[in-house]
């Protein structure tokens, strides 16, 4: 009798190379926005075969890269969803930390935002984070932390736009950061003394190094 094939090694397999594909794609991205799916699929180690057996064109490659990235930042904000019972000042800052590792890795999604996403995909995977970004500085407001020169949803799409500009810096190699000097810039930019918003960053930064 003939045994059945197993299909359990041919699923893992799959995975795996699924989500070898989709790093090869972020680092390679990251590069060359205009890097064609055969170069990836060299990169990858996979036949280009398998490459469109996952992904059938460059669309559906950057949208599974768009939802993963939406996944990551939301499991980040919920993670630090606690710190938001902080004050508000350190709120902000622990929420520039917890936002910085996703941005910095799909970072590459900025350059290709409007050409091949849309910017209405991009607010879609930014939404969350807006939400959060401008209940703390409504907060903040409120407790006289932050100015009120700007309504708290506007001062929030300032700051992203801050937030944004600086990753495309990382991204030329213009600057360097893990997050700190975006953090402290983040907190005068929404109102805080600057010698204040360093005080506040430095002892963030020194907690959330400690947390693992």
């Amino acid at each position: 009798m003939t045994k059945p094939v197993a299909r359990v090694p041919q699923r893992r397999n799959a995975r795996s190379n699924r989500a070898r594909i989709l790093a090869t794609a972020r680092q390679e991205l990251g590069r060359n926005p205009d890097v064609t799916l055969e170069e990836l699929a060299r990169a990858a180690g996979v036949v280009r075969r398998t490459l469109f057996g996952h992904f059938p064109g460059r669309q559906a490659l950057l949208e599974a890269l768009a939802e993963e990235a939406a996944e990551t930042l939301q499991a980040a904000l919920d993670s630090g969803a606690a710190r938001r019972e902080e004050p508000a000042e350190r709120a902000l800052a622990y929420f520039v930390f917890s936002f910085w590792p996703v941005g910095d890795r799909y970072r590459f999604l900025l350059a290709l935002a409007r050409r091949d996403l849309g910017v209405d995909r991009v607010s879609e995977i930014l939404a969350p984070a807006r939400a959060a970004a401008t209940a703390i500085l409504e907060q903040g407001q409120r407790d006289g932390v932050f100015h009120t020169q700007l309504p708290a949803a506007v001062l929030s799409a300032g700051l992203e736009a801050m937030t944004v500009a600086l990753l495309e810096e990382v991204n030329s190699g213009a600057l360097e950061d893990d997050g700190t000097r975006t953090a402290v810039a983040t907190l005068v930019a929404a109102g805080v003394p600057e010698e204040r918003a360093r005080t506040v960053v430095s002892e963030v930064a020194a907690a959330v190094r400690a947390a693992g």
